[in-house]
């Protein structure tokens, strides 16, 4: 089974910036790809960012242009830099991994395969 553990949440202002980090505990990493969800209170979870297999990624349109999600296989991790956020990005941030190593939209109901326990991110003046 495959562990994935979170970090680099915490309280930030309007306008500042932060940078997830989340580390798998996969043999065999470079093949999956790997997506980052959110979820903010009386909210269902929102896919925000995927990479794939090949590092080719996709946005949703709500975070294109401040956030960028990269990976770095040799560590087995990925991360997601958030810059110029706003209190509506406030949400509790969870990584996940999909064995099938390919990106597929939120609505398709294609189910990734392991979860980390998530962040909270917190936007605030």
């Amino acid at each position: 089974q495959v562990q994935l553990v979170e970090s680099g949440g915490g309280l930030v202002q309007p306008g500042g910036s932060l940078r997830l980090s989340c580390a798998a505990s996969a043999t065999i990493f470079s093949i999956y790809a790997m997506g980052w969800y959110r979820q903010a209170p009386g909210k269902q979870r929102e896919l925000v960012a995927v990479i794939t297999s090949g590092s080719s990624t996709n946005y949703a349109d709500s975070v294109k242009g401040r956030f960028t999600i990269s990976r770095d296989n040799a560590k087995k991790s990925v991360y997601l830099q958030m810059n110029s956020l706003k209190p509506e990005d406030t949400a509790v941030y969870y990584c996940a991994l999909d064995r099938s190593g390919n990106y597929y939209p939120s609505d398709s109901g294609h189910e990734y395969d392991y979860w980390g326990q998530g962040t909270q991110v917190t936007v605030s003046s």
